[in-house]
C-alpha cells in the first residue's frame, strides 16, 4: 500500500483480488518488518510481485479486473466500415500515429507490420516481421506486451477477461517473473486509459427489450392453460400440473432470454461492398458482461429478458412468475414476490461468512500435519483420469486435470503400443498439449490418495507446487495450503440453494438425447431387449452412451434412464444433431424381457388395487395402492405380473432358471389387462415419478460440508451388497427382504423398509455396489462396497461440482490431501499374530509398522479394511 497525506492508503488495483478488497470503506492495517529476517522472509515470500499464481488452482491471481477489462476488450474489438478500413500501416508507430491523428478508429481492420522474436529449433530467439490482418487497437496494445510472446495466438483476438488471463499465464510461463509483474502492470495502465477512451456508460435505452418477448409469452400462458383444463377434467394430477407448468415457463424463461441476448449482442450493417453482416455489438452493458469486466447473462435477463420464476420461503417454486424484467419494472404484487429472494440473499450473506471461516478452520485442523516428506515414495498405484462430461458439453478437460501431475503408468498413443511419455514424468503445458495433439483420453496419474509414504506425502504423488508453478519442494506444508484454497472460496458459495436473486432455475425435464458431434456411439454397461418393430429399449439402470468423435476422443457421455428407446446400435455412426435415445421424463416404465401371456397374481380390487376409469377416452387402468391405505386383508399380498408360456408354464428369464415375475411397487398404473399376450420390450405399467420441489440440492457450503464430514444422507440409495442374481425373501413387519445369489451359490440377504421404492426386478442381475433403491449415495458405502479410488473419485466429483457452479477453480489434488487425512484410520478385521485386536480403530501406519515385524519372523499379519472419517473426527482422532 502506498501512504498519502490524509486518512486514505492508496492500494495497486491488481492485488485487489488476492487481498480480497474493494474500495467501499475497507480497512488495512500496515505492518513494518524490523528485524533482517522477517526483512528478508516479507521480501521473498510475501511480497505481492512474487505471488503471481494462485496456490489453489495455479491460474495467475494478478489479473487485471473489471475497468481494465472493459477497456482491453474495448481495444481490441472490430468493426465493419470504421474509419480508415483496409489502411496498410508499416510498423506500430504508424498505428500510433493514424489514431492520434484521427486518420483512423480504434476497431478499424488494417493491415500492419508487425516485429516479433521467434522461438529457433536450438532454443535462441530471432527477430521476424510479419504483415497480419489487425485491428489498430491490436496493433498499439502490441507496443507493451514482451515480443517473445506470439502476436497471432495470444493479441490478434478480441481480448475478455479468459484471454487476458491466459496471456499473463503464458507470459509467466514462457519469460519468468520479472517481465511478467512489469507487463502486467503496463497492461493495467493501457486498460484504463481506454476505458475511458470507450465511453462506456449504463442507461435504459441499452436494456433492450426483445420484441418476440409477448408472443413467447402468449404461447407459453396458452400451453399453461391447456394444462390446466386437462387438470379440471381429471386427466393428471395436481403434482404433474404443477411440474408441467413450471416447466413450461422455464422454457419461455430460456426462450425470452435467448431471443433478448441476440437482439442485445448481435448487429445487422451493410459492409463496404453492400452486403449484410452480423458483427457483436457495441452496446455497453453487452460489452460489459461479454467482456468478463462485470454482469453476467443471468443478470441481464432480469433487466431486459423476464424475472422468471420466484420461490417461497420454504423453497417451493410460485408457480406464476413475474414476466416484467426491471427496465419495464415491476407491478405492486411482482415487487412482493421478489422481496422474498432479496431478503434471503442478505441474510444468507450474514450467515455465510461465519459458517465458512468455520469450514476452514476444521479443515486447517485436520490437515495441519500434513507435509511433504521425501521426493518419491515409489508406488506405482494412481487415479485414472478422464475428462469429465457431463451430457453433450466437457465440463473440464483432460489436459486441466492433468496438468502439474506424475505419470503413474506409461501414457500409450492410443491404437498402438508407442510410449509417448514414461512413468514417473511431472506432465508440463508442452507435453498436455501434445498428448491432446495424439488424441489421448485418459491417463494414470500419481495421487495423494495413493501414496505409500508412511508420514505426509511425496513430491512425486503431490506434483507441481501450483503457487510456483514448479515441482513442490521437501517440508512444503501442503495440508495448510489444500485447506486454505478450499476454505477461502467459501464465502463464494451459497448457503442454500438460492440462484441469483431468489429467481428459480429449474431446468425443463430431459427427455431425449441428441449428440453433438459426429462420430460414433458406445453403449457402456446398457443391457437391451429388442422390439418386435427393431427398436432396441434399456433394461438395466447405470448405462451410459457415450459419444467418440472421428478422431476416436471421448466428446460426449449422458446416463441412460430404464425404459428408454434406443434409435440406435452399438458402434454405430452418428451425425451431430442426431436423435439417439428417447423416454418419458415423468413416468418410469416396467418393461419386460421375454414375451408371453400375462398373469396377474394378487390382483384383488379395492383390496390391493384400484381400478380407475378415465372420464375423457373411457379406458379403465389399475392402480396399485399403498399398503398403508389397504384394509388388513391386503397387507401381506403383493401384486405381481407373472409371464407364462401357452401351456401355462412360467416363462424363466433368459439364461435363468428363475421365473418372470414383475414385482409391482405401490402408485404403479398398469394399462394392459390379465391374460394379454405380450412382446418383448412392452410396457406392462408405469410408475409416476414424484413432483419434483426443486429437490433442494443442497447447494453451497452445506453441501461442501456435509461431503467433509462423511455424513450419512437421509433416504441414502441403498447399493448391492454382492454381485449376483436379485430375488425376494419373505418380508417381515415393514421390511422387505432382498437376497442375493451369488455365482458360487452364496446368498446375501439386506433389509429393506417396504416404503423405499426398489429399483430392481427379481430375476435382474447386479453388479457390488450398484444402485438398487435411487437415493443420494452414502460415502461410507461407497468406499465399504466400491473402494478408495471410487470413493475419492466421488468425493472430488461432487465437491468439485459445488465449486464449478460458482465459477471457482480448485485444483482436485487439494481435494484429494483432505481426503487422504479422512482415510487414515483403519479398521482391524483380524489381529493375526500381532498385538492388535478386531474391530480397534488404528491409524494406517501403526498397522504396517506392526505388520512389518511380525512378516520379519514369518507369521501372519493383521488383516484390516480402510475407515472414513469426517474432518472433525479425523482431527480429533490425531
Amino acid at each position: 500500500p502506498v501512504l498519502i497525506e490524509g486518512k486514505a492508503i492508496q492500494l495497486h488495483p491488481l492485488v485487489c483480488t488476492a487481498f480480497n478488497a474493494d474500495f467501499d470503506g475497507d480497512q488495512m492495517a500496515v505492518h513494518v518488518p524490523l528485524s533482517l529476517e522477517a526483512q528478508l522472509e516479507a521480501r521473498t515470500l510475501m511480497m505481492a510481485s512474487n505471488n503471481i499464481l494462485s496456490a489453489a488452482n495455479g491460474e495467475p491471481i494478478i489479473v487485471p479486473t473489471q475497468d481494465v477489462v472493459l477497456g482491453l476488450y474495448y481495444m481490441t474489438r472490430e468493426r465493419i466500415n470504421a474509419k480508415g478500413e483496409g489502411m496498410m500501416l508499416a510498423n506500430i508507430a504508424e498505428a500510433y500515429r493514424v489514431y492520434d491523428t484521427g486518420q483512423a478508429e480504434l476497431h478499424a481492420k488494417v493491415k500492419v507490420r508487425i516485429d516479433e522474436e521467434v522461438k529457433q529449433e536450438d532454443g535462441s530467439f530471432a527477430a521476424q516481421s510479419t504483415i497480419y490482418d489487425t485491428t489498430v487497437g491490436r496493433a498499439i496494445l502490441w507496443d507493451i506486451i514482451p515480443k517473445r510472446l506470439s502476436f497471432e495466438a495470444l493479441v490478434n483476438t478480441t481480448l475478455n477477461k479468459k484471454a487476458i488471463s491466459r496471456l499473463v499465464n503464458t507470459c509467466y510461463r514462457e519469460l519468468g517473473l520479472k517481465d511478467t509483474v512489469v507487463f502486467a502492470d503496463q497492461l493495467m495502465y493501457t486498460g484504463f486509459r481506454f476505458a475511458a477512451r470507450s465511453g462506456a456508460s449504463v442507461c435504459a435505452d441499452d436494456m433492450v427489450v426483445p420484441a418476440e418477448k409477448e408472443v413467447l409469452l402468449a404461447a407459453a400462458e396458452k400451453e399453461v392453460k391447456e394444462i390446466e383444463d386437462q387438470y379440471a377434467s381429471g386427466l393428471v394430477t395436481n403434482g404433474e400440473r404443477y411440474n408441467k407448468v413450471i416447466d413450461i415457463w422455464s422454457h419461455a424463461n430460456d426462450q425470452v432470454a435467448k431471443a433478448m441476448m441476440d437482439q442485445l449482442g448481435k448487429d445487422i450493417v451493410v459492409d463496404k461492398d453492400g452486403n449484410e453482416v452480423e458483427q457483436p455489438s457495441f452496446n455497453s452493458i453487452f460489452m460489459m458482461a461479454d467482456s468478463g469486466a462485470r454482469g453476467s447473462a443471468a443478470q441481464i435477463r432480469q433487466l431486459a429478458g423476464m424475472r422468471g420464476l420466484m420461490a417461497k420461503p420454504d423453497g417451493s417454486i410460485i408457480e406464476t412468475p413475474i414476466t416484467a424484467n426491471f427496465r419495464e419494472g415491476l407491478d405492486v404484487l411482482q415487487y412482493f414476490i421478489s422481496t422474498h429472494g432479496a431478503r434471503k440473499g442478505l441474510a444468507d450473506t450474514a450467515l455465510k461468512t461465519a459458517n465458512s471461516g468455520y469450514l476452514t478452520r476444521r479443515l486447517v485442523d485436520v490437515a495441519q500435519d500434513l507435509v511433504i516428506t521425501s521426493e518419491d515414495c515409489g508406488t506405482e498405484n494412481g487415479l485414472l483420469m478422464q475428462p469429465i462430461i457431463e451430457g453433450g458439453d466437457v465440463v473440464e478437460a483432460l489436459r486441466e486435470r492433468i496438468l502439474g501431475r506424475v505419470t503413474a503408468k506409461e501414457v500409450y498413443q492410443p491404437g498402438s503400443d508407442d510410449v509417448l511419455i514414461e512413468a514417473g514424468v511431472l506432465l508440463d503445458e508442452a507435453m498436455v498439449d501434445m498428448l491432446e495433439e495424439h488424441g489421448v483420453d485418459q491417463v494414470y496419474v500419481r495421487s495423494a490418495i495413493s501414496c505409500e509414504a508412511k508420514y505426509g506425502i511425496c513430491g512425486a504423488c503431490y506434483g507441481r507446487d501450483l503457487g510456483r508453478g514448479h515441482g513442490v519442494n521437501i517440508g512444503e506444508a501442503v495440508g495448510v495450503v489444500a485447506a486454505q484454497s478450499i476454505g477461502e472460496p467459501g464465502t463464494q458459495l451459497t448457503m442454500r440453494t438460492f440462484h441469483i436473486g431468489g429467481a428459480a432455475s429449474r431446468s425443463a425435464a430431459v427427455s431425449s438425447i441428441e449428440v453433438k458431434n459426429t462420430g460414433s456411439v458406445t453403449l457402456s454397461n446398457i443391457k437391451t431387449v429388442e422390439r418386435a418393430d427393431g427398436k432396441l429399449v434399456a433394461v438395466s439402470r447405470s448405462g451410459e452412451i457415450i459419444v467418440h468423435d472421428t478422431r476416436g476422443s471421448e466428446r460426449e457421455r449422458y446416463k441412460l434412464p430404464y425404459g428408454a428407446e434406443l434409435q440406435v446400435k452399438d458402434g454405430e455412426e452418428v451425425t451431430a444433431g442426431q436423435l439417439v435415445a428417447t423416454w418419458d421424463p415423468h413416468t418410469h416404465p416396467v418393461v419386460t424381457e421375454m414375451a408371453g401371456i400375462l398373469r396377474f397374481v394378487d390382483f384383488v380390487d379395492g383390496v390391493t388395487v384400484q381400478t380407475k376409469t378415465d372420464d375423457v377416452t373411457g379406458l379403465t387402468s389399475l392402480e396399485v395402492m399403498d399398503p398403508k391405505q389397504r384394509p388388513t386383508s391386503g397387507k401381506d399380498l403383493r401384486p405381481v405380473i407373472k409371464l407364462i408360456d401357452a401351456k401355462g408354464n412360467d416363462v424363466n428369464i433368459a439364461g435363468t432358471t428363475l421365473p418372470a415375475n414383475y414385482v409391482l411397487p405401490a402408485g404403479a398404473v398398469v394399462s394392459v389387462q390379465d391374460g394379454a399376450e405380450v412382446g418383448v420390450g412392452d410396457v406392462l405399467a408405469r410408475i409416476p415419478q414424484e413432483s419434483s420441489k426443486t429437490r433442494d440440492i443442497t447447494g453451497g457450503l452445506p453441501r461442501v460440508a456435509d461431503l467433509f464430514e462423511a455424513r450419512k444422507p437421509k433416504e441414502s440409495a441403498i447399493l448391492a451388497e454382492a454381485s449376483g442374481t436379485i430375488g425376494f425373501g419373505k418380508d417381515t413387519k415393514g421390511k422387505q427382504r432382498l437376497v442375493i445369489t451369488m455365482a458360487d451359490g452364496e446368498q446375501v440377504e439386506s433389509l429393506i423398509p417396504k416404503w423405499r421404492h426398489v429399483d430392481v426386478f427379481e430375476g435382474e442381475h447386479v453388479e457390488k455396489g450398484e444402485v438398487i433403491a435411487e437415493g443420494e449415495l452414502n460415502p461410507h458405502d461407497i468406499l465399504r462396497l466400491r473402494g478408495v479410488t471410487a470413493l475419492a473419485e466421488y468425493l472430488v466429483q461432487e465437491i468439485q461440482d459445488v465449486y464449478r457452479l460458482q465459477g471457482v477453480g480448485i485444483n482436485d489434488k487439494h481435494i484429494e490431501v483432505i481426503i487422504r487425512q479422512m482415510l487414515r484410520k483403519v479398521e482391524i478385521v483380524d489381529g493375526g499374530d500381532t498385538k492388535l485386536l478386531r474391530g480397534e480403530q488404528i491409524s494406517r501406519s501403526r498397522v504396517l509398522e506392526e505388520n512389518e515385524k511380525v512378516l520379519k519372523k514369518d507369521e501372519m499379519p493383521a488383516t484390516w479394511e480402510p475407515l472414513l472419517l469426517g474432518i472433525t473426527k479425523a482431527s480429533l482422532a490425531t
